[in-house]
């Protein structure tokens, strides 16, 4: 997008007027290290691909004494590390690493399914490739203890009732006095710490140069744009620091790799709290160091760390019990964010959306239902939250038309193009959800819009509900990022900005390696892909579908998007 500034206008209107007011792997095995400046932990998830295995690593990284107070564990980087099961111990010793940065409000946990995908592909090509899965520092402030429990009323009283959990309370969600030390949390620190994270856990700037593929997903591929440009060490003469010298190629998943955000487009809605950026570099940074402008990006429908939490809470009900009719909507305590996100996801028109009649705790949803009208692209109106996991069942089906009319949408952006649909009888029958390899089949009943166009097809549907349910719930690092810095999107915003072109040291940096693009065939480029890039494109799938997609697809052909990946980390070119 040329700015965010340029997103769609109908995001605002009479709905938000009412809402408003209303020591290194190289040298030892993981975890070797006595200084406790690394550790890694390994994680167990019921997840469906064998032969990987994954652990949270975590590496102090202290932040400089300026950036003022913050907890502890904002001092440490971390990721998840994805490996071969019989492959080896030290990073140092596999045949290639993927290192991926996230999209905007992603956290490591979104990359759970392309990661094990990866490396069990690269294993059936005779390749024990790592993944590593980045965690922006921001990512520090997340509480997961109450997902952790594995129980969703045990989450729920934890996150909203103030209940105790293993003997801890939940300190609450930070206000923006609380987030003073995030004020310079921009694209400078963030690929600062990426390069501080790859230099301490392989220290050899040559290997790191051979095996290192370092790429993202969505705004993921603007940072790697800036790091594959940066100097990190002050003399633009010596390169063995550069950006570039720390890969062997670079990948982009649904977006590109470039110091532009011009490709984002649909990326996040413009009613954030997102300061004007035509207030100047200099002024912005002023409103995010004395707290007069947010130092993290939220808005008032599901993008507040409130809200986001929901998400995580849906997955642990999908995978506590996937076919039960679920309480969650009116377990819920009430409150004006949870009310307003209800309202906004779960409206079939503007009338239902102003009174809230009916609304979702009116209808009766088994537990894999209420996270498919999370996420699902056929239900959920954000596109940057889209996935392709199956579709409604079980009961009449109606259209969507809130926030915008169905037909309406003919080029990818903020709501995406796929047709909204949403159950059309409250107090009626139990709405079950018919998963991505269902549909399709003798008994799918078919759906349609009232228009007689298909809501969906099996060629539009690739990931499987309980991946993505065990991906928000099992993950001991987030799905989503509560507490996006809102400086490093005025960064990208400001580009032209002195204080920000200053760091395209080495702008050569973003052609010196060979570039793996794969993008989803109705993602954010949809319909608008530059010519010179030459993609991989994933058909039917969404902008999250390259990352959540099941390894077996509908057509009985392993996920292209993890293929693609494996066979690039066999031979960059």
């Amino acid at each position: 997008m040329d700015t965010i500034r340029s997103r769609e206008r109908t995001w605002r209107g009479a709905a938000l007027a009412v809402l408003l007011t209303a020591g290194t792997l190289t040298a030892a095995a993981p975890g070797a290290r006595a200084d406790t400046a690394r550790t890694e932990t390994p994680v167990a998830v019921s997840s469906p691909v064998a032969g990987v295995r994954e652990s949270v690593v975590r590496v102090k990284a202290p932040l400089p004494d300026s950036a003022g107070p913050r907890p502890a564990a904002c001092d440490w980087l971390s990721y998840l590390r994805y490996r071969a099961a019989d492959g080896p111990a030290a990073s140092a010793d596999a045949d290639r690493i993927l290192v991926a940065q996230p999209g905007i409000l992603e956290g490591a946990g979104a990359f759970d399914s392309v990661a094990r995908n990866t490396v069990a592909a690269a294993a059936a090509q005779g390749r024990q490739i790592e993944f590593w899965a980045l965690d922006r520092r921001s990512n520090c402030l997340e509480d997961r203890t109450g997902i952790a429990s594995g129980d969703q009323h045990t989450a729920v009283d934890y996150y909203y009732r103030g209940k105790q959990v293993d003997d801890r309370t939940f300190a609450g969600f930070a206000g923006n006095g609380k987030l003073g030390w995030m004020a310079r949390l921009g694209i400078e620190q963030t690929v600062r710490d990426q390069y501080d994270l790859l230099t301490a856990e392989l220290p050899d700037q040559a290997l790191r140069k051979r095996k290192v593929l370092c790429g993202g997903h969505s705004l993921g591929g603007v940072v790697t744009g800036y790091f594959a440009t940066a100097d990190f060490d002050g003399n633009p003469a010596s390169t063995a620091d550069a950006g570039y010298n720390q890969c062997a190629g670079y990948f982009a998943l649904d977006t590109t790799v470039s110091t532009s955000l011009a490709d984002l487009s649909g990326s996040i809605p413009d009613d954030t709290n997102l300061p004007d950026v035509g207030l100047g570099y200099g002024v912005v940074q002023a409103g995010l160091d004395s707290g007069l402008l947010p130092r993290s990006l939220s808005a008032p429908v599901l993008l507040n760390p409130e809200t986001m939490t929901l998400l995580a809470i849906a997955g642990v009900g999908a995978v506590q019990a996937p076919g039960a009719e679920a309480d969650l909507p009116r377990y819920l305590p009430d409150g004006l964010n949870i009310e307003a996100t209800n309202r906004f996801l779960f409206s079939e028109d503007t009338a239902a959306f102003l009174t809230g009649s009916p609304g979702v705790k009116d209808f009766r949803l088994t537990n894999e239902a209420v996270l498919g009208a999370l996420m699902d692209d056929n239900s959920v109106p954000l596109a940057f939250l889209q996935s392709s996991v199956g579709f409604f069942d079980g009961g009449p089906i109606a259209d969507k038309n809130f926030p915008v009319a169905n037909g309406g949408q003919e080029q990818p952006g903020l709501f995406g193009t796929e047709y909204k649909a949403i159950p059309d009888r409250p107090r009626g029958p139990l709405y079950s959800w018919r998963n991505y390899d269902r549909v399709g089949d003798a008994d799918d009943p078919g759906y349609r819009s009232a228009d007689g166009t298909p809501f969906t097809d099996a060629g539009k549907e690739v990931t499987d509900i309980q991946e993505l349910a065990r991906s928000l719930a099992e993950q001991p690092l987030d799905f989503t990022e509560q507490y996006f810095p809102t400086k490093l999107v005025t960064d990208l915003e400001l580009a032209t900005s002195p204080q920000v072109k200053r760091l395209v040291v080495h702008p050569d940096g973003l052609t010196a390696n060979p570039t793996l693009t794969v993008l989803a065939g109705d993602g954010l480029l949809a319909g608008r892909v530059p010519s010179d890039l030459h993609p991989v494109v994933a058909d039917g799938y969404q902008h999250l579908d390259v990352l959540t997609a099941a390894p077996v697809q509908n057509d009985g052909r392993p996920e292209p998007v993890a293929t693609n990946l494996a066979r690039f980390a066999g031979n960059p070119r």
